[in-house]
């Protein structure tokens, strides 16, 4: 008999069947900063390319969420956002989680540069880093700017939380 695992995890486009692990990994990765299962499910059918889960055959082993947004509004957090602004200008990277059994492997990184592949369409991308993460992101040329965005809207976030560019075009 065959195995269906998978020597190492992939990254794959979210399926709505997915939510419930991707609810479960959320509350053991972001347990301080936790989001209703209708934020992603609305993310997931406003913007199913920028939603992904690191499958490794028999379970979800991270997720990652990302969509465009008006340049610098990135969403408040447990938010909806009601549809894609049509005259977005940043690619906003909302999240990037892989459980500790997974990590190491080059996961994340592999994820965010698909995303960038996807944020070549516009002049930026945006994220709030949390957790410390910020010399992680500095990896991809992202730089803190916190003067653009609200400290209200950082503060939701956690104390440590950057908001980070980069600059995709000139």
């Amino acid at each position: 008999m065959t195995s269906m695992r998978r020597l190492s995890p992939v990254w794959r486009l979210m399926r709505a069947c997915d939510l419930p692990a991707v609810m479960r990994l959320a509350g053991r990765i972001h347990p301080g900063l936790p989001e209703d299962e209708t934020v992603f499910a609305e993310r997931l059918d406003l913007f199913p390319e920028g939603c992904r889960v690191l499958d490794t055959g028999e379970s979800v082993a991270g997720y990652a969420l990302a969509h465009p947004i008006r340049y610098p509004h990135p969403p408040s957090l447990d938010t909806l956002i009601g549809a894609i602004p049509p005259e977005a200008d940043a690619f906003y990277i909302h999240d990037v989680a892989i459980g500790p059994e997974a990590r190491g492997g080059g996961h994340a990184g592999a994820i965010v540069e698909a995303f960038l592949d996807i944020a070549d369409g516009f002049p930026r991308a945006c994220l709030i880093s949390v957790y410390g993460t910020a010399p992680f992101w500095r990896r991809f040329g992202f730089v803190e700017a916190a003067d653009q965005v609200s400290p209200k809207k950082l503060a939701a976030y956690g104390e440590d939380a950057r908001f980070m560019v980069r600059v995709m075009q000139d």
